[in-house]
This record gives C-alpha cells, structure tokens and sequence, in this order.
C-alpha cells in the first residue's frame, strides 16, 4: 500500500531537520542522504538503515544507496569487532570515534549484532553481493548466537572480547530486548538460507536443511548436508519436479581463499576467475538428482587488527572459517590465558571435540607465558632492570560463542604475539 512506502519516506526525510532534537545520538544531526559516518545508539541506527534500505528496494533511489553504503564501509572498516559486534560505548548504547574498540570494556550489544544482520541482509537482496552474505555470517556465529548460552535460557546483553570471569549470562533482564530478539532471528533463521532472482536462486548460508522452492512454474526440493561450519564440506541436491534450466548462484565466502565446486562429480575449472561477488554461476537444465559438491578450505588463520586499534596491537586473533576463538579459564587451567604469549612459528592444529560443549572444533596450540613475579610488586620499572622469562604451555581455543557456559574465569579473544619475543 502507498501510504505505508510514503510514510517510511516520511521517516527518513525528517532525519536532520531537528524534530527529535538535532542529535547525532538520534541520527538526526544531518539528513540522510547527507550521512558519512555510522553514529548514534548502535541499535536504533542499524534498524535505520533497515527501514532505508526497503525504501531504496522499492523506490530505486539511489542518494537512499550511496548514503547506505558510505555508512556500511565506516561501520565494517572502522567500528565493527572481529566478532561482528557494533557499538563499542557503554553510554548510549553506542557507536564509538573510529576505531575505538575496547575489548574488555565492549558494549556489542546483542541486539546490534541482530540489527548488522537484518541490515546486510536487506543490502544484500539488492546487490547480490556476498560482502553482506560475510557480514551477516560472521555476526551470526559470533557477535550474536554468543549472545544466547547452550542451554537457551541465558542471555548476554552485551558481549566484550575478553573478561576475568564475572560476566555471565542472566536469565533474563528489566530492559529485556535481546532475548526475545535472538529468539526471533533463530526462529527466522529458514527464511534466509535463500533467495531468489530474476536470474535464478542463490545460496547464502550453509547448514544442513531441507527447502522447497518455487521458481519457473516448477517446484524445486533442495537438500543440503554438511557440517559447517566446523567442516567445509557441502553437498546440494537439486530436485525439480520436472526439469528445469535456471541458475544456481553457489556463495563462496570472502574469508575462504581455496575453493571447489563441483556438479555431478565435474569439477568446475578456474573458479577463481568466475567468482562474480561472492557468487559461483552454475546456468544448467537441472533435474532431479543433480548433486553439486562444495569444498572450502578452512585454514587456522591469524587475524591481526588495524594499527589504530591500540588494545590489539602486537595482538592476534585465531579463526577458522567463520568461526573466531577465544581462550577461556576452563580449558587452561594451568596459567592466566590474558598472559599467554603466541610465538609467530607456534604449531596449531584443529580437532573435533563431539562432547565438548555440544559438538565443536577446538584449536590447540603452544604458546608462551610470562612469569609476572619478576615484577615483584612494583607497578612499573625501567625497561633495563627486568628480565623476563617465560614458560611453554599448551593451550585450547574455543569458539567464542560458547564462552562462559561453564565455570567463571578470564578470557580473551586476542592474543599477545609481537614480532619480537622477549
């Protein structure tokens, strides 16, 4: 209905003429098509852009586009966590100065990591380009679902990247909009497996599932089996009803560098050079039982932070896939995991843990530990005057959306790992 498109229009145009105060905090210090920068209560602006970017699908307007897209690159470039989190200011609930992410002291609010989500998806029905498909996976595994615990009855509002074991989840809370939000968004979950076009449909996550799909008069059953993400291994049937030619758009991630495809056992050659935005093409007549297999490299990477994110300077991340890794008390009962030092030649190795936490794939590795007496109790000291000496220790990481459901104690997401050790 045209009242409902033109009062959405109304919301928009009415940003930066003062009517709710003329704050940034409100997103109202300029008019939208005017916006550079990502600010404001880190919720609230996502849902923002939410409402922009269905009226910029509807209308075409393309200062609604340009406008998204100079707010998208200041919030993935400069304000977002390796976790998919946004909004790193506890007051306001808010966007912080660029890159100013604070680890223990992150806000990332779980209902922000829902609205990059729900943003990324609208931007990414109307480009088609998997950059949105990488957003919204790398919230989903990690910014949100560590939003909820296994047991699915505790919840974080806010979600830092390291902590010394007090932050635990709670059944419930008095402002309570993050717990039935994530309930929502994995109830909805379904509904954005796929989409389609005008020329064809595209698979934008992987899981296990079942979907039925109507496109070109013809019913079509896809059927995918796979365990990612701790394995990147994917198999599509494809089952029309009666034959059908259309094109399968096959996503392959942007933190994957080796990938093949292939269709009923032909491996697709080249695929690098016929990657088009995150999205392999496969134009065929399709018929029922037509298989194609999907294999992503999965790698241990080392994830290092822009230099003007202080906190992590001389600091890395460990990731697999999607998925980010934390070390947690439970799992390094021997040391302070805030103390562990990463030798840039450490070995690390992937193992599959079935009755660890759920089912998850773990990374173990050596690291080196301080011994802080040498301190003494001195708070600070010449450089000249300390000797250090360290320790080697084995460590496990774990996924970090499965942090704190066990016993309280430290954790942290970013490792110590200077150039030089010691």
């Amino acid at each position: 209905k045209l009242d409902y498109l033109n009062l959405a229009c109304f919301f928009i145009d009415s940003r930066g003429r003062g009517v709710i105060g003329g704050s940034p905090y409100h997103v109202d210090h300029k008019p939208f098509r005017e916006l550079d920068e990502i600010v404001g209560h880190a919720v609230r602006a996502l849902y923002l852009n939410c409402g922009a970017a269905d009226i910029y699908a509807e209308t075409g307007d393309k200062s609604l586009f340009d406008a998204l897209m100079r707010l998208w690159h200041s919030m993935t470039e400069r304000k977002m966590y390796i976790t998919g989190g946004v909004g790193s200011r506890h007051e306001g609930e808010a966007f912080g100065e660029d890159y100013e992410l604070p680890n223990a002291r992150a806000y990332a609010e779980t209902c922000a990591a829902i609205a990059s989500f729900m943003w990324n998806w609208r931007m990414l029905l109307v480009t088609g380009d998997g950059r949105f498909a990488d957003i919204m996976e790398l919230a989903l595994y990690n910014g949100i679902l560590s939003g909820i615990s296994l047991d699915g009855e505790h919840y974080f509002y806010v979600n830092p990247l390291a902590d010394r074991g007090k932050h635990r989840r709670q059944r419930w809370f008095e402002c309570a909009c993050c717990p039935p939000n994530i309930a929502r968004l994995i109830a909805s979950l379904p509904g954005y497996f796929y989409s389609t076009s005008e020329d064809g449909i595209w698979i934008h996550i992987y899981a296990g599932n079942t979907a039925e799909i109507e496109y070109k008069g013809a019913r079509i059953t896809l059927i995918q089996r796979t365990d990612y993400p701790w394995s990147g291994d994917i198999e599509v049937s494809v089952n029309p009803e009666k034959p059908v030619e259309f094109s399968l758009f096959i996503r392959i991630p942007g933190w994957c560098g080796e990938a093949q495809v292939r269709v009923n056992g032909e491996r697709i050659e080249d695929i690098s050079k016929r990657i088009e935005r995150g999205y392999i093409r496969v134009h065929r007549l399709w018929e029922s039982g037509d298989k194609i297999n999907i294999s992503l490299a999965m790698p241990i990477e080392k994830i290092v932070s822009h230099p003007r994110v202080i906190e992590n300077n001389d600091r890395v991340a460990l990731k697999r896939g999607p998925i980010v890794y934390c070390l947690e008390k439970a799992d390094n009962p021997g040391f302070d995991v805030w103390d562990i030092i990463l030798p840039n030649d450490a070995p690390l190795s992937a193992h599959y843990a079935p009755e660890l936490l759920g089912g998850v794939v773990i990374i173990r590795g050596e690291g080196l530990v301080i011994n802080a007496d040498a301190f003494g109790r001195r708070l600070y000291a010449r450089r000249k005057d300390v000797k250090y000496e360290a320790r080697r220790v084995n460590f496990t990481a774990i996924p970090y959306y499965a942090w704190a459901n066990r016993e309280e104690g430290p954790m942290t997401v970013w490792l110590r790992s200077p150039e030089k050790l010691l």
